[in-house]
């Protein structure tokens, strides 16, 4: 699949990877290449975004 266009994070860096997850375009930077997802849809993927009882956060 070719990705053509600027990150759509960072809006700088030409986009080389399409986010597994969401599907948006963005750069090496800001793509997790692990878990084939961009870096704002990374956390979720990792669980670093549980909330709740026992996790610390409200």
């Amino acid at each position: 699949m070719s990705v053509t266009g600027v990150c759509q994070i960072c809006e700088a860096a030409e986009a080389s990877h399409a986010c597994d997850q969401c599907g948006a375009l963005v750069c090496e930077r800001h793509f997790d290449r692990e878990h084939g997802v961009c870096t704002r849809c990374a956390a979720s993927v990792r669980g670093d975004d549980d909330v709740g009882p026992g996790t610390g956060m409200r």
